[in-house]
């Protein structure tokens, strides 16, 4: 078996296939330092209520999000059995039902899989102040599973190929996948033959693909981390050519708002609901908190990324300080940007600074007195303001002023490659393509809202499934 892609997915993979008694290679483009990709510097949350049991709302909001304005022939044709389906309702590029129930399903017995193996979970405080779901992660974050999975499969003989790049799929006279074409520094063009897991991310590091799927607005963007950068699309870029579905938003992407100053692993800036967010004109322009940040973080940085050159500026008083842990909100490692009154952190910022005074003043006079709680959705609100504040609208009148600016990262693009509920890669016409399995963000799930800390799970899920079903199919 090749495996394309050394993160949790590629790696879950690996270690279930070499513990079923097969033959892996890992085809991994970074250095054995480096390995892992995103899933190195991620902490990975996971959807999780408890050990042993994802969220109440797990199935349900991956449905919510997993297409838009589909034909109600179409829909209705997705509730009966799947094999009465049309070849139009197979190849549809949305996840289905029994796809994302086998998701759920799996969930509990992939992380018992990971406890087994060495990785330890916890539920730990996270960077948000205020959420709706829980969140269970492990010990020493994404990291820790990729280096407890990459020594396990070590120690089962799983062949790992480093600064090696797939390239191509080699199809065999029937359209199975046979095994891949690579790049290898200092090497050359190799082959690997075996069949083949794709677990190689999305697209978030190729300008090209970016631009061509999310638009020329795309060069705003950055990945939330340096493991972001190795992910340039290959991966789906050669299934597509062999004919696979396409499925999830192409034209989108994990949108997380971060700190274009810092260096560091998802330098993260969650503080916003408890001041005001302006743009380079100094005006407002969004809801800075329609409800708890852990839901309502992507929506708000997508308004973030419209913006003028895709940035904007948080402004804060000294009332922030007020909020019991609000530093664990602030994950970049550089400094606010500070100002006695607001004109001079306008011209610290950049800014207008009689624009970003009246913006501060009408946004001041539309406050109201009410109940304040900073850790959960107060209901205090703005009166008479669009755009409006709908929780914890405080006035923004104590200096001095601080600010932070922020972008958007791209942590992962939504389009990718349609499976079923055994990792297999679907073709057009929706049957499975022999040979072809797919794990992690280069599977296409995710429409318009992402499903919280499903990420890394899809990649443990998926890539455990895609290594049990080569063992049962090839052994």
């Amino acid at each position: 078996m090749v495996v394309v892609g050394c993160g949790v997915a590629g790696l879950s993979a690996a270690v279930s296939a070499a513990q079923a008694g097969l033959n892996v290679c890992v085809l991994e483009r970074a250095t054995r330092d480096e390995r892992g990709g995103q899933s190195r510097y991620t902490e990975a949350y996971l959807r999780m209520k408890s050990y042993s049991e994802v969220s109440d709302d797990f199935e349900e909001h991956l449905a919510v999000h997993s297409g838009k304005y589909l034909d109600p022939d179409l829909t209705a044709e997705m509730a009966l059995a799947p094999a009465s389906w049309s070849q139009t309702t197979r190849s549809l590029a949305v996840a289905d039902a029994d796809t994302l129930g086998a998701f759920a399903t799996h969930v509990p017995t992939a992380i018992g899989w990971l406890g087994d193996i060495g990785v330890r979970f916890d539920f730990l405080p996270t960077q948000f102040l205020t959420s709706v779901q829980p969140r269970l992660l492990p010990v020493g974050g994404g990291a820790a599973i990729v280096e407890t999975l990459a020594t396990r499969a070590e120690a089962l003989g799983v062949s790992f190929q480093y600064e090696c790049t797939a390239r191509d799929l080699m199809l065999d006279s029937a359209g199975a996948a046979a095994g891949v074409v690579a790049w290898q520094n200092g090497v050359g063009m190799r082959r690997f033959a075996g069949a083949v897991v794709l677990a190689s991310g999305g697209f978030e590091g190729n300008p090209e693909m970016l631009a061509r799927y999310l638009g020329p607005r795309a060069v705003n963007l950055r990945p939330v981390c340096k493991g972001g950068y190795y992910n340039k699309g290959e991966g789906i870029a050669m299934a597509l050519r062999a004919g696979a579905a396409p499925c999830g938003e192409f034209g989108n992407y994990h949108a997380e708002p971060v700190d274009p100053r810092s260096g560091v692993s998802e330098p993260s800036i969650f503080i916003f609901p408890y001041g005001i967010l302006v743009n380079r004109r100094g005006e407002r322009f969004t809801d800075e908190a329609p409800g708890t940040v852990d839901a309502w973080y992507e929506r708000v940085t997508r308004r973030i990324y419209e913006q003028d050159d895709g940035i904007a500026y948080v402004i804060l008083d000294q009332r922030v300080k007020d909020i019991p842990n609000y530093t664990l909100a602030i994950r970049t490692d550089q400094p606010a940007i500070e100002g006695a009154t607001l004109e001079a952190l306008a011209a610290q910022l950049g800014l207008p600074a009689e624009r970003l005074a009246r913006t501060v003043a009408d946004y001041n006079a539309a406050c109201r007195d009410g109940r304040y709680d900073p850790l959960v959705a107060d209901g205090l609100s703005t009166v008479g303001l669009e755009p409006r504040k709908s929780n914890w609208a405080l006035p923004v009148d104590q200096g001095p002023y601080s600010a932070y600016p922020i972008i958007s990262a791209n942590v992962f693009t939504f389009g990718g490659l349609k499976v079923d509920g055994a990792a297999r890669v679907l073709n057009t016409d929706g049957a499975p393509i022999p040979g072809l399995y797919a794990a992690g963000e280069t599977v296409g799930m995710y429409y318009t809202n992402y499903t919280g800390a499903t990420s890394v799970l899809k990649g443990i899920v998926f890539g455990k499934l895609a290594g049990e079903a080569i063992a049962q199919t090839y052994q």
